[in-house]
């Protein structure tokens, strides 16, 4: 019996009723309990959205208060099905699904103290994330996987290049300070930074531009150099991404590890690999 088959054998008949359809996207009830429960999910967003109407809300607020509030005490069934229903409560708890779905609960519950929170409750969007096992999505994970990887080994070269760009930043706001001053809309370093930052991200508000020859000439500068920093982290991540990586197999009757890759039988006990 395998160790998640002997966790459920421990729960009562009432709580493996209630894992198989909470948990079990394989039965026919577990996936219209999880279609369910994305369609309310939605109602719920979209709900704390039209809320955010003025209008909207000026002449259906209590309604739409009244669907926040059902749809809340209906998520906060579900969680604690899922804590009763669970073989390891606390594991389910401390995943991220889990946090996930203790946190979605918060916001309403605390707009009773504080006015304006349950807009927090749109956090249950990451909610949705339960579609890819719905539509047997989750082969597309493994590319969710692969660029993490690849962010998390550039990760030194990514912090060089943001250091750089800090730097550049702060030396490029400090000399617009010195040239064009308070009269021009530079009345510190920390607001000439700020322009620096708008500046090379391209965005460029507009709402501080350098009326000097020189300040303007800086100014150039620094709008051609945004265009070639910003990719940058784009080729650190993609020739990461593109490294080969090496695989090795594993012998699942003597536990053997770093086969070759191309091995089909354990070179230890002869057993077939997988």
């Amino acid at each position: 019996m395998s160790p998640e088959n002997e966790d459920l054998s421990r729960l009562r008949p009432w709580q493996k009723k209630i894992h198989e359809v909470i948990f079990g996207i394989e039965t026919k009830a577990g996936r219209i309990f999880d279609i369910a429960l994305l369609i309310i999910i939605l109602i719920s967003v979209v709900t704390v959205m039209l809320e955010s109407v003025k209008d909207i809300s000026d002449q259906y607020g209590e309604e739409l208060r009244l669907i926040e509030w059902v749809l809340t005490v209906l998520f906060t069934l579900e969680f604690i099905a899922r804590l009763l229903s669970s073989p390891k409560p606390a594991k389910y708890y401390l995943s991220f699904m889990g946090i996930v779905d203790f946190i979605s609960l918060i916001p309403t519950y605390l707009s009773i103290f504080v006015a304006g929170t349950h807009a927090l409750s749109i956090i249950r969007t990451i909610r949705l994330i339960r579609v890819f096992r719905i539509l047997k999505l989750t082969r597309f994970i493994g590319g969710a996987n692969q660029l993490g990887s690849a962010l998390y080994n550039s990760r030194h070269k990514i912090s060089v290049f943001l250091v750089s760009v800090l730097c550049t930043v702060v030396i490029m706001g400090t000399l617009l300070y010195l040239l064009e001053g308070g009269e021009n809309g530079f009345s510190s370093i920390p607001k000439s930074i700020y322009w620096a930052i708008v500046t090379l991200t391209t965005v460029g508000y507009g709402d501080i531009a350098p009326q000097t020859v020189v300040g303007q000439s800086l100014a150039s500068a620094l709008m051609i150099l945004g265009y070639a920093m910003l990719a940058v982290p784009t080729g650190i991540v993609t020739s990461e991404m593109m490294q080969p990586k090496e695989t090795h197999s594993s012998c699942l009757d003597c536990g053997q590890k770093n086969l070759p890759e191309d091995s089909i039988y354990c070179h230890k006990c002869g057993g077939a690999l997988e």
